[in-house]
């Protein structure tokens, strides 16, 4: 494993608009059925195939649903939202607008609705700010996010077991936002 010191919010996004897949692990145990950005696979929601392929590198069956986190200021924009505010623990599956969905198919559910977590910098300032770098970079304010765990195994809990779900797996990276760090798993360059 390679330790890469120093990296910004725009190179990890950049890694993610190129379809690599991000494991990252950062702040409090999240507890609960969804991943909220402190324990995520994030990939590019505007991909099709990204969520077979995750599903395939989690080792979990290649149908299995995926969602996505959005910042909050864009939220109405992107899905037919009505009365619901926000959603920061991604309890909502709320259809997207049709113009949107062909942007994100990647994070579209049959139904043409996604589980979306809203995010903003008060809840989490460190995914905030690299959804926001993808939106730079992309124009899509929308990061795909899905636990960051392989099947039939729990999720991640401390840095011990991200280390170990990074070497038993086929993911190449792993991100500690807090100390600005970029793990990766094979022996090249970023």
């Amino acid at each position: 494993m390679k330790v890469i010191p120093q990296v910004s919010y725009s190179t990890v996004a950049k890694l993610i608009k190129d379809n690599h897949i991000i494991a990252i692990f950062q702040g409090a145990d999240e507890g609960g059925p969804r991943a909220l950005g402190n324990r995520s696979f994030l990939f590019n929601p505007t991909m099709y195939e990204m969520w077979g392929h995750v599903n395939l590198h989690k080792g979990r069956e290649w149908y299995r649903p995926v969602a996505g986190s959005i910042l909050l200021e864009d939220f109405s924009d992107w899905f037919e939202n009505g009365s619901i505010k926000e959603s920061p623990f991604m309890t909502y599956a709320i259809s997207v607008k049709k113009e949107r969905a062909k942007r994100i198919p990647a994070i579209v559910h049959k139904n043409k609705t996604c589980r979306i977590q809203t995010v903003t910098e008060e809840q989490n300032l460190h995914y905030y700010n690299l959804i926001k770098a993808f939106k730079d970079l992309t124009g899509i304010p929308i990061i795909g996010n899905t636990s960051f765990n392989l099947s039939g195994k729990p999720m991640v809990h401390n840095l011990k077991g991200a280390l170990r779900t990074l070497e038993e797996s086929s993911f190449e990276y792993l991100y500690l936002p807090e100390k600005q760090t970029l793990i990766y798993s094979k022996n090249q360059e970023v």
